[in-house]
């Protein structure tokens, strides 16, 4: 037997691109053994999912390049192996779970037949592939299983997607699960759920599990050991505890201190004057009652924080705001004026004040265009914003304010990651200088050093510019460090509302302090006491 389960050595990953060649992946080392949980933790562009995708051979060559190393599984190295056996090992030795499901589960197949794919693939007969379908579409907790083989991706929630493609993966018992941001976009209640139900998998089954994320708080959740990656090389390595408490390297040490939730909560000013006054603002879609009855104000250069699971209506109030959806009944003054009963003439001189940053930027930025047409398209519709002279400079200034450079003007969306993508959505936001930001997620698929800076950025507009904010967000930490007053949502209903001291010192409803709770810290000493108390609570 092999002193590890999985061992990569010395691995570099190139790519050969236009401009020359990217070393996306320098002389990595790391093991795995069965049984253990190995995180490895990174920004974007660090190379953490390049080197898992090395592992499962899905890296696109050309333009990519395995230019040195070895990757053993229990001894054999997997890069030479051809790949009729290489078939062999991904799904059954080695599987995979994604960040984001519903783009790698087929739109045009019900999750029945795609798990039973998984397994007849790999030999098993039709009959026992349908009933371990069943059984596995039942052990991951997806509501009533038998009507559920037959629905499509679509027809899930985020967290039930990942459960479908956690139960694709384990389809073969696999001896090692790679699991790339698996609960990135999720809310707190389902992460937790999602990360509980690894473990309890992990501890049925013996398997490896390899995480990749950048939230300190997942690591201190669930992993025994953590690598970090900076810019394709590897940094540091230890326990997690180790790494938490004393960290050598510059890189991990702004990691750690870019974690949000433990600086000064905001002390709201005086109350006003709203800039917008919503009251009693109702929608119905078919026999599903969204929003009931919602009432609430927003003071200028206000932070206005709305929490709660999915389907509790956030995002819903946010797109009726904006007009995208219309309100069955309701209104929502807007510096006196009704934005539900305004013309379209009159709305469409009002966007410039109204912006949204949208949770999926993959959704909302068109791909045909560059990242310049895409900020600049603002000032084309708005034309009397700025001349035409001065959109290059500003775009750039846009793209610095977050986190990207000038060299990114000439690029499309597909050229970037997922938290790249929502800075640009941010920066086209930001273009027109709006009074009020409705952000849907904006922050959640960001790096923790970028999310610190765009948080940081958003509040000194809003301290300046007066912008005012509906932040609508999962991230509890970045919610406590951000807001000044926090909505707790719950079946279209406000059941919760006050200052974000208030709301997170001193939780009134039952709702709130099982999402309180269900949050993860990034010490791992306050998270093993928070998981201590978990249990206790639940047994």
């Amino acid at each position: 037997m092999a002193d590890h389960l999985l061992e990569v050595r010395d691995l570099s990953v190139e790519f050969h691109t236009a401009v020359g060649v990217v070393k996306a992946v320098r002389n990595i080392s790391y093991h795995l053994d069965r049984g253990e949980t190995l995180a490895i933790l990174g920004e974007s562009g660090s190379g953490k999912s390049v080197s898992s995708s090395a592992i499962m051979n899905l890296i696109d060559m050309p333009p990519g390049r395995i230019s040195s190393g070895e990757i053993l599984l229990d001894g054999v190295d997997l890069l030479p192996m051809p790949a009729q056996e290489r078939r062999k090992v991904n799904g059954r030795r080695i599987a995979m779970i994604f960040q984001d499901p519903l783009s790698h589960l087929n739109p045009v197949y019900t999750v029945g037949w795609q798990i039973r794919e998984a397994l007849t693939t790999h030999g098993t007969d039709a009959a026992k592939a349908a009933s371990e379908a069943l059984r596995l579409l039942t052990r991951v907790g997806i509501p009533d299983p038998e009507r559920s083989l037959d629905k499509y991706p679509h027809e899930f929630s985020g967290g039930q997607r990942q459960r479908v493609m956690i139960a694709m993966a384990l389809a073969l018992r696999p001896d090692l699960l790679i699991a790339d941001e698996p609960t990135t976009a999720l809310d707190v209640t389902v992460q937790a759920e999602v990360l509980a139900l690894l473990e309890e998998l992990q501890r049925e089954t013996g398997m490896a599990v390899l995480i990749i994320t950048h939230d300190l708080g997942v690591v201190a959740e669930i992993a025994d050991r953590v690598v970090v990656m900076e810019k394709g090389v590897l940094v540091e390595a230890g326990t997690v505890r180790e790494v938490y408490k004393n960290p050598q390297h510059p890189y991990t040490k702004k990691l750690i201190a870019a974690a949000p939730g433990k600086g000064e909560m905001h002390v709201p000013a005086a109350r006003a004057e709203p800039v917008l006054s919503v009251r009693d603002v109702r929608k119905r879609y078919g026999s599903f009652e969204a929003l009931k009855g919602l009432s609430f104000d927003l003071m200028p250069g206000e932070t206005m924080a709305v929490v709660g699971e999915s389907g509790s209506g956030k995002s819903t109030l946010a797109r009726i705001l904006l007009r995208l959806d219309e309100p069955d009944s309701g209104s929502a003054l807007w510096k006196g004026r009704d934005l539900f009963t305004m013309s379209p003439t009159e709305l469409y001189k009002l966007r410039r004040d109204l912006q949204m940053v949208f949770q999926d930027p993959t959704q909302s930025l068109n791909p045909r265009m560059t990242v310049y047409q895409l900020i600049s398209e603002a000032w084309v519709i708005h034309s009397d914003i700025l001349p035409k002279a001065k959109w290059r400079e500003r775009v750039a200034d846009l793209l610095v304010q977050v986190g990207l450079g000038p060299e990114h003007m000439g690029r499309y969306p597909h050229q970037f990651s997922g938290g790249q993508r929502q800075r640009i959505a941010i920066a086209r936001a930001l273009a027109l200088e709006p009074q009020l930001i409705i952000c849907d997620e904006a922050v959640s698929a960001l790096d923790v050093s970028v999310q610190a800076q765009v948080i940081a950025l958003l509040d000194r507009l809003r301290k300046e510019m007066g912008i005012a904010f509906i932040f609508i967000a999962h991230d509890l930490p970045v919610v406590r460090d951000f807001a000044d007053h926090v909505m707790v949502m719950q079946k279209g209903n406000i059941v919760e509302l006050g200052t974000v001291r208030e709301v997170f010192d001193a939780p009134q409803q039952d709702y709130t302090r099982a999402l309180l709770a269900a949050g993860l810290d990034p010490d791992p000493d306050v998270q093993a006491a928070h998981r201590a108390a978990r249990l206790q609570r639940a047994s």
